[in-house]
């Protein structure tokens, strides 16, 4: 498509990595940007790149980057023709996409329709069942905790109790007795109703020591939709992913298919076009579950761009723009490997206590097949009130064992100084017999917190 039919200007409605990775992709395709930014990210690194920048207001969220009036206004006055919702409060949240179109820009992901269902996790439940994609046991909406205690009379135990709305593994607890029961469900309820404003739960049956492998998907607005793949997502610490790679060492060519053939009967089965993610649980038999659809571009997306080689972003910002996806799944051939690790302002020595503050120095690594996507630099405050990503650092081999290498090497060369981040905890994953064998699971970081 010719740049002369995409968007004239694309707001960009979140903060921090992302943001750069959008306003890089718009500059690519000849694209003006404007950035928005709360007061406490006025020294962020993505607002020097675009075109024009908005301060929205105070640091809380439901006064910048979730108030919905602010950044449309912030569209309104910078003439705006689309907005691209990165990865964060705004990108699942159908009211926004309804409004935007309302108000004559376009919301740069799904339909509402498509957000609204995959949102609600009981709802989406049922479609994948009507869709033939399979999911583990489990129940819609529970009303109340006696419900829920005789739905685990039909299930038996272990099971997780999971918010209806919301994701990250808040409002989630597994629970293996009847004795946990009531507790379990008193926090799940009590955190997704601080998290989501609704702490309706369901339950389902828990699929135990499971692989988090998720399937990329990509579709136009006239019906076209591919797979483009997995990432696997095991490692994860309180159902927060921390290293991500592409391919999977326990998914061959004949699960690859079957996985990818059921991610596309899902987002099919609600009419999905733009960039999303369906997400499975792998069991150690090669069975696979449905774990819930993400609606909009996801963090580890880079490591599926390395190894097809399609700019994710990009092709979300054409679909919005009513062009045609241009390619077929025979067009899709992965190769390589690619892992992804998520440089955080933790301190691992301290249970992964956040670690605010100014980055006093800052060097990047770099050499053959290295990626790194951050908004850091010397000198960056690092917000108190956000996410603590700082760096997204990926590394590509031609197979498993080159990239873990580069990583690796990479990861040594990494200076971040200032604060405490996860460098040292990658350093540790990667060298992990365990991991280097790749006998990954979701309670590999559980496990690895025992040895010490």
């Amino acid at each position: 498509m010719s740049r002369t039919h995409l968007f004239r200007k694309i707001l960009v409605a979140d903060r921090g990595e992302i943001a750069l990775r959008v306003i890089r992709a718009c500059k690519e395709l000849g694209i003006q940007t404007v950035a928005v930014h709360s007061e406490a990210d006025a020294n962020s690194l993505h607002i020097g790149f675009a075109d024009e920048d908005v301060c929205i207001g105070p640091p809380p969220g439901d006064q910048s980057y979730r108030n919905i009036p602010r950044i449309l206004s912030a569209a309104e006055v910078t003439d705006a023709d689309a907005i691209h919702p990165g990865y964060g409060p705004l990108a699942e949240y159908a009211e926004f996409a309804e409004i935007c179109t309302s108000c004559g820009v376009t919301f740069i992901g799904p339909s509402s329709e498509s957000i609204r269902k995959m949102g609600d996790k009981a709802v989406a439940r049922q479609i994948m069942v009507e869709a033939g994609v399979p999911v583990s046991p489990g129940t819609g909406v529970l009303q109340d905790l006696e419900e829920a205690r005789e739905a685990v009379s039909r299930i038996g135990y272990p099971v997780r109790l999971k918010a209806v709305v919301g994701g990250g593994g808040r409002g989630m607890r597994t629970v293996y007795s009847g004795e946990e029961l009531e507790r379990a469900w008193q926090m799940a309820h009590a955190e997704a109703e601080a998290a989501f404003t609704s702490g309706a739960l369901y339950l389902e049956k828990e699929v135990e020591g499971p692989r988090h492998v998720e399937i990329q998907v990509l579709g136009d607005q006239s019906g076209t939709l591919v797979h483009l793949g997995e990432r696997e997502c095991s490692i994860q610490r309180r159902h927060q992913k921390l290293v991500e790679e592409s391919p999977s060492l326990a998914v061959d060519a004949d699960l690859r298919r079957r996985m990818g053939e059921a991610a596309i009967a899902g987002a099919r089965a609600v009419g999905y076009f733009s960039a999303g993610t369906v997400e499975f649980l792998l069991d150690a038999s090669g069975d696979f579950y449905f774990l819930e659809m993400n609606t909009r571009i996801q963090v580890e997306h880079p490591v599926t761009e390395m190894v097809t080689g399609i700019d994710l972003v990009k092709a979300q910002i054409r679909i919005a723009a009513g062009a045609p996806l241009g390619f077929d799944q025979e067009a899709v051939i992965p190769a390589g490997h690619a892992i992804e690790c998520r440089i955080n302002a933790e301190d691992p020595d301290h249970n992964f206590r956040p670690s605010p503050g100014t980055v006093t120095g800052f060097h990047m690594p770099g050499g053959p097949g290295i990626r790194i996507d951050s908004h850091a630099y010397s000198g960056y405050r690092i917000p108190a009130q956000y996410d603590s990503l700082l760096a997204k650092l990926i590394a590509y081999g031609e197979n498993r064992e080159e990239a873990t290498g580069r990583m690796v090497r990479a990861l040594q060369e990494f200076v971040i100084e200032g604060v405490p981040t996860t460098i040292p905890f990658h350093l540790k994953v990667l060298r992990h017999p365990d991991f280097q064998s790749g006998r990954t699971a979701t309670d590999f970081v559980q496990n690895l917190d025992s040895e010490r």
